[in-house]
């Protein structure tokens, strides 16, 4: 008897679809450790907080017109736990190279979809190297699975250690049958625009009342379709499938929380008037004409409830198109600008009608989603993340987590992913650049640095220039 099936979502089956030699859809991360793991204990936390989550003992099975989850009959934890070492220094040049290998490889669809490579020389300690397909659960909900195999001493309590939990399959409603039947017949070409509604009145994390969100809604649809295709630029080019990584020193959080505090605005408008300046300055760099119209970079939007159960995977999240308006060169101008951006983004409903648009493209033929996505992959330069992490420092089986980074995939034709994630204290930076690109990672991960320092000292100095007029 085989194992049993369980039907993909259509979000989840839209991004499995996604994968392609060029970008294949894996979240990765590296974890840095103060000292090295024990393997033993290492294998003993998996196998209780991390295999508790049937996803993780589940293979793919695509039929072409669908997609299910079922029970790998030959699961084996060393298929997907491995123990390596560095060549060479062991530094972090070679730790770099070796993420960037990996998160050029696709994952091997006959095993569940994850792999975790443990280096034990790297440093004084260790790194952990993850790597997760993001058909199975969404950057928010993958970083809280993580952070559940740490603890806050190095010695856990006993009640930490997670029982074994099993997700259950949420049941279709009689009108997602129905929608299904839909797309399955030959009039699924006429339906899209009932289809598109049903399912953003079905989502439960934001339920819009059509009566006054339709043209909202409808709004939104139409400034996605007719947003012009990125400009020329070096950021854009034909992809090889080749990632290089790389990652910068840690920002201090209370740092960016002062400057964000003097500018008047968010610590988020502070990072991506950051990262808008570090492009600028690598522009500047390659002597590479700046857009005038500025250039976008899609966020995901989290839709998930901070309060749902972690068991809860898949995903949940919407993307909004972010204008970086990199052809300002006054760093204040500069973070008015994005802070302006920002705050009209969060009035539209742009991250709920991309998560509706990939629920329906994931319920549809194959070509008509890869036409889609290099529709909407051609207006934007980047794919640009902000994850807030855990306040204090974690300990992994005992060792220290030094510095957790992580990148999301791109897709389409895009070919560059940055990352920003707070970790006790500190802000992480991140980037993953295809080679054919133009573009030096460790680089732009110095003009991060400096975009930071010059913005934060005209923020400062404002803000004295301030109090000093206020004074006279």
């Amino acid at each position: 008897m085989s194992p049993k099936q369980i039907p993909m979502s259509a979000v989840d089956r839209a991004w499995l679809r996604m994968d392609s030699p060029q970008n294949p859809m894996m979240i990765c991360g590296v974890w840095t450790l103060e000292r090295p793991l024990s393997m033993s204990r290492f294998r003993h936390t998996l196998e209780e907080r991390f295999l508790c989550f049937d996803r993780f003992r589940q293979r793919v099975i695509d039929t072409g017109d669908r997609a299910y989850w079922q029970d790998d009959p030959l699961f084996d934890l060393d298929n997907h736990l491995h123990r390596i070492a560095l060549p060479g220094k062991a530094d972090k040049a070679e730790l770099q190279k070796l993420v960037s290998d990996m998160n050029s490889t696709s994952l091997d669809f006959r095993q569940p979809l994850w792999q975790m490579h443990y280096i034990d020389n790297y440093g004084d300690g260790g790194a952990l190297l993850i790597r997760i397909h993001h058909c199975i659960a969404d950057g928010i909900s993958l970083v809280r699975v993580m952070l559940s195999l740490t603890d806050k001493t190095p010695e856990p309590r006993l009640g930490k250690v997670a029982r074994k939990r099993r997700s259950k399959h949420r049941q279709r409603s009689t009108v997602q049958n129905f929608l299904h039947r839909a797309v399955d017949s030959a009039e699924a070409a006429t339906n899209q625009a009932k289809l598109f509604i049903q399912s953003v009145r079905e989502e439960p994390n934001y339920p819009l009342k059509l009566a006054t969100t339709a043209s909202g809604v409808a709004l939104d649809l139409l400034k996605l379709g007719l947003a012009p295709v990125e400009p020329k630029t070096g950021l854009k080019e034909p992809l090889s499938g080749r990632k290089q990584v790389a990652w910068a020193e840690p920002l201090d959080l209370a740092e960016v929380k002062a400057c964000a505090k003097a500018l008047g605005g968010t610590i988020n408008d502070a990072l991506l008037c950051t990262v808008t300046l570090a492009l600028q300055r690598h522009f500047k760099a390659h002597r590479e004409t700046i857009p005038e119209c500025g250039i976008r970079v899609a966020v995901p939007f989290n839709l998930r409830p901070l309060d749902q159960p972690i068991e809860t995977l898949g995903n949940r999240f919407g993307l909004v198109l972010v204008t970086l308006p990199v052809e300002i060169r006054d760093p204040l101008m500069c973070f008015r600008q994005v802070q302006e951006n920002m705050n009209r983004l969060k009035r539209s409903y742009q991250a709920q009608v991309t998560y509706s648009l990939l629920d329906i493209f994931g319920r549809g033929p194959d070509v008509i989603e890869r036409r889609a996505l290099d529709l909407l992959s051609n207006k934007a330069s980047a794919v640009l993340t902000n994850v807030p992490g855990p306040k204090e420092p974690l300990y992994l089986a005992g060792s220290k987590v030094t510095q957790p980074m992580f990148w999301v995939p791109q897709s389409g034709s895009i070919g560059i992913g940055m990352s920003i994630l707070s970790y006790a204290g500190t802000v992480q930076f991140g980037i993953t650049v295809d080679k054919a690109i133009h573009a030096d990672p460790d680089a732009v991960m110095s003009y991060f640095r400096e975009s930071f320092e010059a913005l934060s000292h005209a923020a400062l100095a404002g803000r004295q220039d301030a109090i000093e007029r206020k004074a006279s």
